[in-house]
């Protein structure tokens, strides 16, 4: 009698532990997928994001991250969002600009030069123009771009001072038509590949070399394949954090401003710990054997890099945000 009372309750609590267990799954998951490192602080601050989201919604909406494009390529990515599968992408302006060209001007050659400039741009009404439309008419919801890799350099296998040193070199690209130009204008030839394939394209010499951030070297091992980092400071690389339009319509109003919210937050954190990482990221980088090159002509590179808002009709554009942000 005794033992049957015991698997009667054995049983209950299995049941009980299950219903528990049940109610308790996610309603809602994300899967966001990002191409650097498992070392890249955007790694730790996308999933800080993540668990922030999950206690604010008491779990009910779930964040998993994936480092190294585990998830597949960006543009792949990219498109599944717009077809409404609720996966996510760190990416960038640049590749925003192939729905909305006008917002590509936000990856141009010496666009911003600070954070607090990037943070000025979320409240002008013409990027607001542009992140409404790429949710209306293209599907993509624009969480934030509070977050900022830092300064993108020229990392190759000869020092660097000027435009015309970069002549004949074959530099890694994203594919992508502003990133393109302005590798080209900047006196580069542009060579579109993935990021993934970068170490090898270098090794084989399809490229000689590419232009990145701090963090990419280690994280990345490119110190075994590149001995120069040029601190030309050519890009101020401004990340936006995309994910389906249509999945983030299917959220909770409450749910979607904390989604939002808690990304602009872990965004700015992460991109003010970049910047005040840089100098030891740098000397990690001569640690690691590589040399940095420091005699730039920055008035010869910004002056180059007009030639590429030019090829691309966005000179007017440039100009507006410059007299929205009281820069000219």
């Amino acid at each position: 009698m005794a033992k049957r009372a015991i698997t009667a309750l054995l049983a209950v609590v299995m049941v009980a532990a299950f219903t528990i267990s049940a109610s308790a799954a996610p309603t809602y998951t994300l899967r966001f997928n990002h191409v650097l490192g498992p070392n890249h602080p955007y790694h730790k601050w996308l999933q800080v994001w993540a668990d922030r989201v999950y206690e604010r919604t008491n779990g009910d909406l779930q964040i998993l991250v994936f480092h190294s494009s585990q998830l597949g390529v960006e543009e792949d990515i990219i498109e599944q969002i717009r077809m409404g599968v609720p996966v996510g992408q760190n990416t960038d302006s640049a590749r925003m600009g192939n729905y909305v060209p006008e917002i590509a001007v936000m990856n141009g050659p010496y666009f911003v030069e600070s954070l607090e400039e990037v943070w000025a741009l979320n409240d002008l009404p013409m990027v607001q123009e542009w992140i409404d439309k790429l949710a209306n008419e293209y599907g993509i919801r624009v969480l934030s771009f509070n977050w900022v890799q830092g300064f993108r350099h020229f990392m190759t296998n000869k020092p660097i001072s000027k435009p015309a040193d970069l002549a004949g070199l074959k530099i890694r690209t994203p594919p992508a038509p502003i990133w393109q130009e302005s590798v080209r204008a900047l006196g580069a030839v542009p060579t579109a590949m993935n990021f993934g394939e970068m170490y090898t394209g270098i090794q084989q010499g399809v490229v000689d070399g590419a232009e990145l951030v701090y963090d990419n070297i280690e994280d990345h091992a490119l110190h075994e394949v590149l001995d120069y980092v040029n601190e030309t400071k050519h890009f101020l690389l401004i990340n936006f954090e995309v994910i389906s339009e249509r999945w983030f319509q299917s959220l909770p109003k409450e749910y979607q401003e904390i989604l939002v919210e808690e990304c602009n937050k872990a965004g700015m954190e992460a991109s003010y710990e970049i910047e005040r990482d840089t100098a030891a990221k740098r000397a990690r980088a001569q640690e690691l054997g590589m040399t940095i090159h420091t005699d730039i002509d920055y008035d010869a590179f910004r002056k180059a890099g007009l030639a590429a808002y030019e090829r691309l009709g966005l000179t007017k554009v440039r100009e507006e945000i410059y007299r929205q942000l009281g820069k000219i």
